[in-house]
């Protein structure tokens, strides 16, 4: 395949937004459509590329979605209501965005179109043996489960990846702080304390931009990996919440760590994830927990507000 074109839905987001530039660092023609909800500027230095369109539009309506699908050859959809308390908070919308509106694109996309699609591994729920993409899913938020509904629709068609991704961390153009590894950071910064609840739970993490060359990854390595699941994380960070919070105190001395039975998660993971199938491919993560914490450190400087969370 030549140049490649690749739509991104939600391209103006936590992930697309640094994934974008990537794409275009490698020559794509990339397309990205966005409501842009957030009122997010994250994507203005790119405008300069001639490689680059934006459509400020919604996944959900036909005529914005279904002329961009015909023109790819790539499609990376990243456009969803992320996390457990957005979905909760707006149901109709994570039906509609989350499954309904990528259902009616798989409907739609050709067997030779290419579909790497993000879903998640908090779809492993609780479980106390180590995960992999043959382990049982027992989705608990509303996130995790519609994100397993499209998984199975997904692998049913030729030519797709799903990769599920760990919780991710990190800096990006579009900021997320409400992410546990940015949120903890965010507090140690400028609250210098944390109560935690069950912090002995543990998930696995991944950092943004390790994301985004694993997109990149699949983009190269397409022929021999698709049609497959593949968990997306860092494989030395499968730590509990207590643990991430040591690592942060490394960086932040007077972060102030309390222990309180004070609520109950309703989104009850825990989990270890082995990420052995990826790296078996090429593929390795780049950047640390400690890498990470010193980033936000580095932003946090003068990132002053909470505004820069899905809720």
């Amino acid at each position: 395949m030549g140049q490649w074109r690749v739509l991104v839905t939600g391209g103006a987001g936590y992930i697309g937004s640094i994934l974008v530039e990537y794409l275009l660092q490698m020559n794509c023609i990339v397309t990205v459509i966005d409501n842009f909800m957030f009122k997010q500027n994250s994507l203005n230095h790119l405008c300069e590329n001639k490689n680059l369109k934006i459509v400020n539009g919604d996944i959900r309506n036909p005529e914005h979605i279904g002329p961009l699908l015909r023109n790819a050859d790539i499609i990376i959809p990243l456009a969803a209501l992320v996390g457990a308390p957005l979905c909760n908070k707006d149901v109709v919308g994570a039906d509609t965005t989350n499954k309904e509106a990528v259902f009616w694109m798989l409907d739609r996309i050709s067997k030779e179109q290419r579909i790497i699609m993000p879903t998640t591994n908090s779809a492993y729920g609780t479980s106390s043996e180590i995960c992999t993409e043959e382990s049982p899913l027992n989705p608990i938020s509303k996130y995790a489960i519609d994100k397993v509904a499209v998984e199975e629709v997904l692998m049913q068609r030729e030519n797709s990846i799903s990769y599920r991704l760990a919780t991710v961390f990190g800096m990006s153009p579009r900021m997320r702080t409400d992410l546990l590894v940015n949120d903890l950071t965010y507090r140690a910064v400028n609250d210098g304390c944390v109560v935690i609840f069950e912090g002995h739970f543990k998930r696995n993490y991944i950092h943004v931009r390790d994301v985004c060359e694993a997109f990149l990854h699949a983009i190269y390595q397409f022929e021999e990996m698709k049609g497959n699941i593949y968990n997306v994380g860092l494989s030395s960070a499968n730590v509990s919440k207590l643990e991430l919070c040591e690592i942060i105190k490394k960086h932040v001395p007077n972060f102030t760590i309390v222990e309180g039975d004070i609520k109950k998660d309703p989104d009850q993971r825990n989990y270890i994830v082995s990420n052995d199938k990826l790296e078996a491919t090429g593929w390795y993560p780049h950047f640390t927990l400690d890498d990470g914490v010193e980033e936000l450190l580095r932003g946090y400087t003068y990132l002053k507000n909470n505004i820069h969370g899905n809720v």
